[in-house]
């Protein structure tokens, strides 16, 4: 699908980044970038967002390159998105939309399918207002009577019942998961999780330490469903919990951080986060900064974390540990794809978990079938690789 992509400047210093962005996110959606419209504003156009002038440019565009979809790189209101399909005659779909319909496409397990249809239907609810108008006057007269119900009211009554069924679903699966972590709580074993910007390669990483074969691809939001798996680090501390979790973007949706909380929680029980950065990108300290706001919107800014300084392969680096004024690893410089360094993550896992509070391993290494019963755990793996198209339809799936 023929897009073009429309960024705003609004004084922001990293504009440039957030471009490049949204153009991997629609080629993670399926769709393929033909020209990219820029513009600096002091603030969105009540009616266009973009202003008249700016909205007929796109217009042109869409008609000299055969544009089948404009996406915005910013949150539209309904009216703006409706007012913009009106006059460029084309499909407008807005930052939100396309994070909603990649996560769509990802999502493989039951309870990812869930969170991701609660927070299409929460977007979908805000784009209903004034969606039937010509449904909502009641007409007096014989024959000219409207139905009791509009059509509006219809699909609001309908949606929300639909979401009251998928939170009370949610609440069952987030007890379930409660249950597992106190599994894993008595047999006194370490948790993990693998955080941090998406594509910053979490389950590149989370496959090299784990072998667990999860689906990687040079793509944002290739791994969606959280997938845990046990890994053995000798004697001393036996077998940890190591999970994989759903990568971090700017703006991310809050309809997706509120749906996704029960996958989010895996994170928010860790005894130690592993933070993966992409140690060649030019904006990392800005991930970085992304990636802790949303620890601190999930609750889960004060777990101990440590910064994996991945892809040291192609940012020229050397294997290594940093440590901070305390003396404890703040810092490791890894490549998950070539391996170096993983020696070192290891080690600096096996200290964290020494040296957690509370936590005593009794590992015999004898008795690990029966450890493994107690404390089993929800795998839900991606088992094949997401469609190459992107989906036009804003609503529910």
């Amino acid at each position: 699908m023929r897009a073009a992509l429309v960024g705003i400047d609004f004084g922001a210093g990293d504009f440039d980044a957030s471009v490049e962005e949204l153009s991997l996110l629609a080629q993670s959606a399926g769709a393929v970038p033909i020209t990219t419209i820029t513009a600096k504003r002091s603030s969105p156009d009540a009616a266009y967002f973009v202003g008249s002038g700016k909205a007929d440019e796109i217009g042109q565009a869409v008609l000299a390159d055969n544009i089948e979809i404009v996406i915005f790189n910013h949150a539209l209101s309904p009216a703006q998105q409706r007012n913009l399909e009106k006059r460029i005659n084309v499909r407008v779909l807005d930052r939100t939309s396309l994070i909603l319909d990649i996560f769509a496409q990802r999502a493989k397990s039951h309870e990812g399918k869930l969170q991701v249809e609660l927070a299409q239907l929460q977007h979908l609810a805000t784009r209903l207002i004034r969606g039937w108008t010509h449904l909502e006057r009641q007409k007096g007269g014989i024959g000219l009577r409207g139905p009791g119900e509009t059509q509006l009211e219809t699909d609001r009554r309908l949606i929300g019942e639909r979401v009251k069924a998928l939170r009370a679903r949610l609440v069952k699966l987030r007890k379930q998961h409660e249950t597992q972590r106190r599994a894993r709580g008595r047999t006194q074993t370490f948790s993990v999780s693998l955080v941090g910007y998406t594509n910053a390669g979490k389950s590149t990483l989370f496959n090299a330490l784990t072998k667990a074969g999860v689906y990687v691809a040079d793509q944002l939001f290739a791994t969606l469903d959280t997938t845990s798996r046990r890994l053995y680090l000798g004697q001393e501390v036996g077998n940890v919990v190591m999970s994989d979790t759903v990568g971090f973007v700017r703006e991310l949706p809050h309809q997706l951080v509120a749906a996704f909380r029960a996958t989010l929680e895996e994170t928010i029980h860790a005894d130690l986060l592993l933070h993966v950065v992409d140690g060649a990108s030019p904006v990392r300290m800005e991930q970085i900064e992304q990636v802790n706001l949303v620890l601190k919107e999930i609750g889960a800014d004060h777990i101990p974390q440590i910064l994996v300084w991945n892809k040291i392969d192609a940012a020229g680096l050397e294997p290594a540990i940093e440590r901070d004024e305390y003396d404890k690893i703040s810092r490791v410089f890894i490549s998950a794809r070539s391996g170096e360094g993983l020696d070192l993550l290891r080690e600096a896992i096996v200290e964290a978990a020494k040296a957690a509070p509370g936590l005593t391993h009794l590992f015999d290494g004898q008795d690990h079938a029966h450890e493994a019963e107690e404390a089993e755990l929800e795998q839900e793996e991606v088992k094949e690789a997401p469609p190459d198209s992107i989906s036009t339809n804003a609503g529910p799936r």
